[in-house]
């Protein structure tokens, strides 16, 4: 579906956090699929990808199931979220004040904020290297530099231009990738390419839960790339062109790194790897992630720029962010993000699986109750001019049951935990599987439909008079 907005909107987008008008709605539900999928097509999930068999010594059959078994249950979530955007036109942190309140959504959004700075971060290291393994002249600071200002000129131009250069990167990053697997098979450097590494259980594991959450990580800004559909754009149509592209996409690159490492002898860097099992082509291969991650690493600086922009309206309720507000935070976030990326580019894969790891345990609740309040509770009917308001309005400023259901949600995954921080005695028995996003799902999804419904009706009975009746 397509409106009369699709061929005016203007290239620099005018929106921030504020609901997006019918008037200037605009795109198509493909947009979607290749925006996701060739976003994932990018080297930090083939590094990510990579660990399966690196970290977890798994076999390549076995590394490749729980890749695919990980996305195919993360990109659900993924996707459902994906499909709230047309609905409320409104990015996808700022809804959380729908089910926390205006304060009590602080916590999360300041969370996601973080997790897509260090998104940003630790991808211009990736495209600092590419760019080094590309011009061995360019050092790698200099490539930092050079990365985090391409990536920031897409994120100031914004929506309309992301999701432009991701429709021509789906063509060219997936063919690229297509032609690097074919190179990779039939030019295999090892003895050992199907046998190396075996199925171990916590290993398995543990390669599922790093795909799951590699796409529950894109839960707090995927419906940002929605809102501007129109909003009678069917949530199945909105769901499955997600869906597809970023389980395709992620699944591509996961098992092509696991792929390239496998091929090439033990102990190599992953990026190296590719470079040297792809052969010929490498330098093209390098150039085409090169330009990938700096196109996808756009979305992570987007993403923590309106996260910090809902933060700080929380507060300043009367300003009215504009573009040139979101160009300014952009400045600055970039610019912290280089010189902290340089100092830590040494061991920036390390630092980057360290702080997902301990980031999702406390996103995951909020995934499940803000999928719960969307989809089971409200339906999605929401007040939007109550979610900008400084007191909440009807969702008023703290929102005790969803703060409940959120702590309970954190709580129940500490003994299944595997992170920097700490280990649980669930988590240690399996040998260190991290269990706990899919035990914070299970727990935290119906507790906070229960709480939810059982204060619905609280409120229900107390506007009829029949609570008092009962007392």
């Amino acid at each position: 579906m397509v409106t009369a907005a699709t061929t005016s909107a203007p290239l620099i987008e005018k929106h921030t956090i504020g609901y997006v008008p019918p008037e200037d709605r605009h795109g198509k539900t493909r947009d979607l699929f290749t925006l996701w999928f060739g976003g994932n097509i990018a080297p930090l999930p083939i590094v990510t990808g990579a660990l399966g068999v690196q970290m977890f010594h798994l076999n390549l059959v076995w590394g490749i199931v729980a890749i695919l078994v990980g996305h195919l249950v993360g990109g659900v979530l993924m996707a459902l979220h994906s499909a709230q955007g047309p609905q409320m036109g409104i990015p996808q942190m700022i809804q959380s004040r729908a089910q926390f309140g205006s304060l009590g959504a602080l916590l999360v959004v300041l969370i996601a904020g973080i997790m897509y700075i260090g998104f940003f971060a630790s991808n211009i290291v990736l495209a600092g290297k590419s760019l080094h393994g590309v011009v061995d002249s360019v050092p790698v600071p200099v490539g930092i530099v050079i990365g985090a200002l391409g990536s920031g000129i897409i994120g100031i131009i914004g929506y309309r231009f992301i999701h432009v250069l991701n429709r021509i990167g789906t063509w060219v990053l997936g063919a690229g990738i297509v032609l690097g697997f074919g190179y990779i098979f039939t030019h295999v450097q090892t003895a050992d390419f199907l046998t190396r590494g075996s199925f171990n259980i916590s290993g398995w594991l543990a390669t599922v839960s790093l795909a799951a959450l590699w796409q529950i990580a894109f839960a707090p800004y995927v419906s940002d790339y929605s809102r501007y559909l129109p909003a009678n754009v069917p949530v199945a149509a909105t769901f499955w062109t997600t869906y597809l592209g970023t389980v395709l996409g992620s699944s591509l690159s996961f098992i092509f790194g696991a792929v390239a490492v496998l091929a090439t002898p033990v102990g190599m860097d992953t990026m190296d790897a590719v470079k040297l099992a792809t052969g010929s082509i490498g330098p093209l291969m390098l150039v085409l992630f090169l330009l990938s991650v700096i196109s996808h690493n756009a979305l992570n600086l987007y993403g923590a720029v309106l996260s910090l922009i809902t933060l700080v309206q929380t507060f300043a309720y009367r300003w009215i962010p504009t573009a040139k507000s979101r160009a300014i935070l952009s400045i600055i976030i970039l610019a912290a993000c280089c010189f902290a990326a340089v100092g830590a580019s040494a061991n920036f894969i390390g630092h980057f699986v360290d702080m997902v790891l301990v980031l999702l345990v406390v996103l995951v609740p909020w995934t499940a109750i803000n999928l719960i309040d969307f989809y089971a509770i409200h339906k999605g009917q929401y007040d939007i001019n109550s979610i900008f308001k400084v007191d909440g309005g009807i969702y008023g400023r703290y929102n005790p049951q969803a703060l409940l259901a959120y702590a309970i949600g954190i709580a129940v995954q500490i003994p299944f935990m595997n992170t920097p921080l700490y280990v649980g005695p669930i988590s240690e028995h399996i040998n260190g599987a991290d269990l706990s996003w899919l035990v914070g799902l299970i727990i935290t999804s119906p507790l906070y439909y229960w709480l939810a419904n059982r204060d619905t009706a609280y409120k229900r009975r107390l506007s009829t008079g029949k609570l008092a009746n009962s007392l």
